[in-house]
């Protein structure tokens, strides 16, 4: 008997231009219209996406920020030692893949969360091996606790994680189409990119994600699409290479 876990890959995968990819979300993403904790109707349209992907047969994981909960950078702003902070994020982060799992398990994807801090009662231990067994039997793996170390993002891990599960690129779903000049929610003016090199983003400083996550990137040649995760099926456009987005590579 087929099952969602086994079921062959869809044969519209070869229009994939990527074939196995991660996409890395904010915690606010997940905020909706809310200003703190999970809106569920947001995380199902975006669990949505992703299982489209899937039924595309892209191979997905997900890097989920904590920032709808708690931020360790702010939490350090407000006179807590910094490492404390960054681990009460890496907890939210656990608890926002947690959420998304329940969200794609209800839609009927099959996945596994994996944590970089160990909570066995709660999720998997993060394990390279296993990880990538549970993508090629068509899982959605859902990685938390960032890398377990402080001092390091979310944007860090995403770029850590794709290029350890040896990933076609990396998806940075944001509140905006592509990566811009300057803000353009605050200024009208602002200048869209459709593509960057990894170094223009480092040099001009455009904040797309830290430096860290960036050179991760350039290291182990990953693109980087950044789109808005608020279109409905903007995910799937991006992986066939015909969604708006810009691109940032090695450039010309």
């Amino acid at each position: 008997m087929t099952t969602p876990e086994t079921a062959p890959q869809s044969a519209e995968a070869g229009a994939l231009r990527y074939h196995r990819a991660l996409l890395k979300i904010s915690g606010e993403a997940l905020l909706g219209a809310g200003e703190y904790g999970v809106d569920f109707d947001t995380v199902r349209r975006i669990a949505e996406d992703v299982k489209a992907v899937r039924d595309l047969g892209a191979e997905v994981c997900l890097v989920i920020g904590g920032g709808n909960i708690f931020r360790g950078i702010s939490g350090a702003t407000v006179g807590m030692e910094r490492a404390s902070a960054d681990y009460m994020g890496m907890l939210a982060t656990v608890m926002n893949a947690l959420a998304m799992q329940s969200a794609l398990e209800d839609i009927g994807q099959p996945t596994r969360v994996l944590s970089a801090i160990p909570m066995d009662t709660v999720c998997e231990p993060y394990i390279r091996r296993r990880a990538m067994r549970h993508m090629e039997k068509g899982r959605v793996v859902i990685f938390a606790a960032g890398t377990g170390n402080p001092f390091f993002t979310t944007d860090t891990t995403a770029a850590l994680r794709a290029a350890e599960m040896e990933c076609d690129c990396l998806l940075k779903g944001t509140q905006v189409d592509g990566v811009y000049d300057k803000d353009p929610k605050h200024n009208s003016d602002a200048t869209r990119y459709d593509r960057l090199s990894y170094h223009q983003v480092l040099a001009r400083d455009l904040k797309v994600m830290d430096a860290a996550a960036i050179s991760l990137a350039r290291e182990n040649a990953i693109p980087i699409l950044v789109f808005s995760i608020h279109n409905d099926g903007a995910f799937a456009d991006v992986l066939r290479g015909t969604g708006r987005c810009t691109v940032i590579d090695e450039g010309e």
